[in-house]
């Protein structure tokens, strides 16, 4: 095979009609509306951001500087980079309705290659937010179980470390507070140390099994975890609107635009969630009216909660008193509210489970997408006939997640999922400038305003703020294209060939049809 030719097959794209073709004989069920979507949508933004990364991204972490109560200031920063991401997800979501997210996208605008990559980016940003997810979730619920101490026993109530952390952060923490890590957790023959985040497990196992009962089933369960998160986050807010102290506000930056900057890099992945939307498209009722409502919604209505809790969390503690692990309950105590400080971790906890379920469909989605593809193998693709859910794909980001969580701690993997994000946000800008050339008179049910001026501010933006913390988050700037290279090789050596030997058999088979039917013709 030449060049030229491996060359070609890389750059080949998908047809839009095929694809609308796809999706109109989809073996996934049409249930979702715009309240689903919405429902869906916050169910995956307000949870890590505000109950944990909020935290870290005041204070400040090992490699990064806090903002300071200007994490106002950063969170809106945050939204605009995601507003332009946001129309152009808008746009191209109600013109392709196909499941598969920014995956698709990419197929239809830039070739297989592209697309591949970012299927595999995709992968970083939902796999691996959903490890930070269930380590903030750990956290949240051992902190639950200790206000049960008088009914619980020890063991449940105090539960040992091993048995609620990953190696790495208990290694961290010996180091951190001079412990003997010997002491803190048990070692197999003696040589081999035993930790496992069981907390985390058992919640996405458990999820698993609500996802394999079907979209709408998962989606009654989102809204009564949002439900339970809203009410709380809105009593927080006006209970802590009381407690207010302006001199808390000073300084308002303590570690000026670079803190803004690292504090808006950090608090967006708060926001990521709202991209899910858009890999349930096979599975909404009027994908083109309902996908852009359901995008700009979600991220109008997050913005504003994020925005006031803030301000407040700022405003009733002051900056070095911060707890950058459940801020938000930590608060309440502060002010002599712990009454209010136990429901805020059942706020949490019903908030980040709505993240981990609004996670698991998006992953199981743009893998159902690119194993319809022939990237990954056939058999992963398989809906059950009953509940129209991918049985084997729910499995197995069930069990990537489950594997990451015992060795990945929230802060690597919150940054790693970050740098996946931004990469994504900003190939959908680009495709929808792609699109704009090639096919401009396609029907757009929803057009992003002056453009081709917002998709590039969203493509500036997101550059911008992606390249400027490489400069503190030494670590992760470092896996991330380490991520994108084993993509590549796994492209070259299984996905560009799988996807040759299908297109293989498909040309046979036509051939025999058409041979087939000139017999019968004669």
């Amino acid at each position: 095979m030449s060049i030229k030719e491996i060359f070609t097959n890389a750059l080949r794209k998908r047809r839009i009609d095929d694809l609308l073709k796809i999706s109109q004989h989809t073996d996934l069920r049409k249930t979702l509306g715009i309240f689903d979507l919405i429902i869906l949508g916050i169910g995956a933004v307000v949870g890590t951001g505000i109950f944990s990364i909020i935290g870290i991204a005041i204070k400040g972490g090992a490699e990064s500087v806090g903002a300071g109560p200007a994490i106002c200031i950063s969170m809106v920063l945050a939204a605009v980079a995601c507003v332009f991401s946001a129309l152009c997800y808008s746009e191209i979501a109600a013109m392709i309705p196909v499941a598969g997210s920014a995956y698709t996208y990419t197929y239809a605008t830039m070739g297989e290659f592209a697309a591949w990559m970012v299927g595999w980016i995709l992968m970083l940003e939902y796999a691996i937010g959903n490890i930070t997810v269930a380590s903030a979730w750990c956290g949240y619920f051992t902190q639950l179980l200790k206000g049960f101490s008088h009914v619980l026993p020890p063991f449940i109530t105090n539960c040992p470390i091993w048995l609620r952390m990953d190696y790495i952060t208990i290694s961290h923490m010996c180091t951190k507070y001079g412990w003997d890590i010997h002491d803190k957790i048990p070692y197999i023959f003696g040589k081999i140390p035993f930790a496992v985040n069981f907390p985390a497990i058992f919640i996405v196992f458990l999820l698993t099994i609500m996802l394999l009962k079907g979209v709408k089933e998962s989606t009654r369960l989102a809204s009564i975890l949002v439900g339970i998160n809203l009410s709380m986050i809105v009593t927080f807010i006006a209970v802590g609107a009381f407690y207010i102290k302006p001199e808390n506000w000073q300084p308002f930056a303590p570690n000026g635009f670079e803190g803004v900057f690292m504090g808006a890099f950090l608090i967006f992945f708060a926001y990521i969630g709202f991209d899910a939307i858009s890999t349930t498209a096979e599975e909404v009722k009027n994908p083109q009216r309902d996908l852009p409502i359901g995008i700009l919604g979600t991220l109008i209505i997050c913005t504003i909660l994020y925005v006031l809790v803030a301000l407040v969390l700022t405003g009733i503690v002051p900056l070095n008193n911060i707890d950058t692990g459940a801020p938000l309950a930590n608060a309440m105590s502060y002010i002599h509210q712990d009454w209010f400080a136990g429901f805020i971790s059942v706020a949490a906890i019903a908030g980040l489970t709505s993240v981990l379920l609004v996670y698991q469909l998006g992953t199981t989605r743009i893998l159902y997408a690119m194993s319809r593809d022939y990237f990954l193998p056939k058999g992963l693709r398989l809906v059950n006939r009953k509940t129209r859910v991918p049985t084997v794909l729910t499995w197995l980001t069930a069990l990537v997640v489950i594997v990451g969580a015992l060795f990945m701690d929230l802060s690597i993997s919150a940054e790693l999922c970050n740098f996946g994000t931004f990469t994504s946000f900003i190939i959908i800008c680009v495709a929808v400038l792609i699109l704009r050339k090639t096919e401009p008179n396609r029907k757009r049910p929803f057009k992003v305003p002056f453009s081709p001026i917002f998709p590039i501010l969203g493509i500036l933006i997101c550059t911008g703020l992606m390249l400027f913390s490489m400069k503190s988050l030494t670590t992760s700037s470092m896996l991330f294209p380490l991520w994108l290279f084993v993509g590549f090789l796994i492209y070259v050596f299984y996905g560009y060939k799988r996807k040759r030997q299908e297109r293989f058999k498909q040309s046979t088979v036509r051939n025999m049809e058409q041979n087939v039917a000139e017999i019968v013709n004669r």
